[in-house]
């Protein structure tokens, strides 16, 4: 991964640090955001903003279904789908 410039932070006796300016300018971080910790293969941290419009949030807010559907009603579903698109044409 090539950057593209390098800024520092000190750690904390908590485990806090400060996200300098230059980072939080570029990410559009404003105090309340939530940021995600990825750490790749080769040992880098991604860190990334979790904006409010994140689909992963929205895990779980709906009730399961009541009933899932067979193979054989998915592959009618995509039949049915397939041919209307077809005779718009």
């Amino acid at each position: 991964m090539k950057t593209s410039s390098e800024t520092a932070s000190t750690l904390t006796s908590k485990g806090q640090t400060t996200i300098p300016q230059e980072i939080r300018i570029r990410l559009k971080l404003r105090p309340g955001d939530r940021i995600v910790y990825r750490i790749a293969r080769d040992g880098q941290v991604i860190l990334t903003p979790r904006k409010k419009g994140d689909i992963k949030r929205l895990y779980g807010l709906l009730a399961p279904a009541k009933r899932r559907a067979t193979v054989e009603e998915m592959n009618a579903s995509i039949a049915d789908a397939v041919s209307e698109r077809v005779l718009r044409r």
